[in-house]
């Protein structure tokens, strides 16, 4: 969970220095960070699918040793468009990595546990998070750019060491009871996936015929791969798992709080610099508030989870997440750094309260046999959220803003972009609280059944 998150964060540091010394364009070298992602989204759904059929410990080493030998080639590319297919290779790996890792939860760990376990992986993916900029920024300064991916090689190994060694070995049953590997609609989901992920990211911020073109094509993906997924024997997804109210209500919530935590990303740069008058050193210090907050109570709030039921600590998270929306959203530029970092704390610590008890609501009850599809699931409804918020959040911060180039903005319509973005973004939140109420509400089961 570390070295996938690692992976996306590490990268965008070098982006300025990969232009200069590939001599490409911003649009260009931007690929390097969107390769690894759409590789991670397209594909997560499908190998979590692939460790439930042929195993998962199998697959997990597969995973490793392909992001590290992935991270080699990064490393060497002696040009950008060898690097960006590299980094394409690195996202497979990525995937299978984050995917499978949350379901060996449910296999490995005591279900009393499950809340503390979900924990620790979220604090370690927000270690990678916060660690990926300052760790990039000094191995370029000390070693150069290549550093950033050689970094993952030790790493790499570490982990496939420990995972060899500790990892319980696959449960192989008859051949004849195993499920057939649903190659069409894994392709359909993928094709529908990578649309919709390009249709959102491409063009900076401009959203012109070829987004569209983008959208409609993701639209009728998605609606061939429902009508693949109801005929096939041995679907990729199992459509009648969306009868279930609490799995989908808890990715949904999940979607929507992921598209509010990326407006933390895409607005507290420009406020930060063009309303409070910060230079880039302290602009990256306060940035990294919000991932040392989610890293130090993600344990926590395993803990409190599993000691006061997940359901429940579900609903406070996305309460705090709501509150510290609300705040944001009437605070004046005059309250300074203390008045922006105090109700991000708040925002990240709920964040922190919710995955941890979101994630450990479905997958300690889920049946066996699924966990690696419903796994994928999660990462990929997060994975969409953070998607659809830099191009959705980031378009109704610059429409507040009211301002053509948002980087040349005056202060004062910064200050009031940033407030009306998280308005929106309270109510975002106020609606995926209704739908984790309301879901509660029709669950009359303590526990969620397996998907069937």
């Amino acid at each position: 969970m570390l070295l996938s998150s690692l992976g996306i964060s590490i990268a965008n540091v070098a982006l300025p220095t990969l232009a200069q010394v590939f001599n490409a364009s911003f649009q260009e070298v931007q690929w390097i960070v969107l390769a690894y992602l759409l590789a991670i989204t397209t594909l997560i759904v499908s190998v979590g699918r692939l460790g439930d059929i042929t195993g998962r410990r199998q697959l997990l080493l597969a995973g490793l040793f392909l992001f590290t030998t992935a991270s080699v080639l990064c490393g060497v590319a002696p040009t950008l468009w060898l690097l960006i297919a590299a980094r394409a290779a690195q996202g497979l790996g990525a995937a299978i990595m984050m995917a499978l890792t949350m379901a060996f939860v449910g296999e490995t760990v005591p279900k009393a546990r499950t809340g503390s376990a979900m924990g620790l992986l979220g604090t370690m993916s927000a270690i990678g998070t916060a660690l990926g900029p300052s760790l990039g920024g000094l191995l370029i300064a000390g070693a150069g750019w290549r550093a950033i991916f050689l970094v993952n090689v030790p790493l790499g190994l570490l982990a496939f060491v420990l995972a060899y060694r500790y990892l319980p070995a696959d449960r192989r049953g008859p051949k004849t009871d195993r499920a057939g590997f649903d190659i069409v609609g894994t392709l359909l989901l993928a094709l529908a996936l990578g649309a919709y992920a390009l249709a959102m990211t491409i063009g900076r911020g401009s959203f012109g015929p070829l987004n569209i073109a983008l959208l409609v094509a993701a639209v009728f993906g998605a609606g061939f791969f429902v009508l693949v997924e109801a005929r096939v024997a041995s679907p990729l997804i199992r459509l009648g798992a969306f009868r279930n109210a609490m799995l989908s209500a808890s990715l949904a919530t999940s979607a929507l709080v992921a598209t509010v935590m990326m407006a933390t990303l895409v607005v507290g740069p420009f406020y930060l610099s063009r309303a409070l008058g910060l230079d880039a050193a302290l602009v990256g210090i306060v940035m990294s508030v919000g991932p040392l907050v989610a890293a130090l109570t993600g344990v926590p709030a395993g803990r409190i989870a599993d000691r006061f039921g997940a359901g429940r600590i579900t609903i406070i998270g996305l309460i705090a997440i709501a509150a510290g929306c609300f705040i944001l959203s009437m605070m004046p530029a005059i309250s300074g750094i203390p008045g922006y970092i105090a109700p991000i704390a708040v925002i990240t610590s709920g964040y922190a309260l919710f995955q941890t008890a979101n994630n450990a609501a479905v997958m300690s009850d889920i049946r066996p046999d699924q966990r690696g599809v419903v796994s994928g699931l999660l990462n990929l409804s997060r994975n969409l959220g953070l998607i659809t918020g830099a191009s959705a959040m980031g378009a109704v911060f610059a429409f507040a803003s009211e301002a053509i180039d948002i980087a040349t903005a005056r202060a004062e319509a910064v200050a009031a972009g940033m407030r009306i973005t998280f308005a929106v973004a309270a109510i975002l939140i106020v609606v995926a609280l209704a739908i984790a109420v309301g879901s509660r509400a029709l669950t009359a089961r303590p526990s969620l059944p397996g998907v069937s």
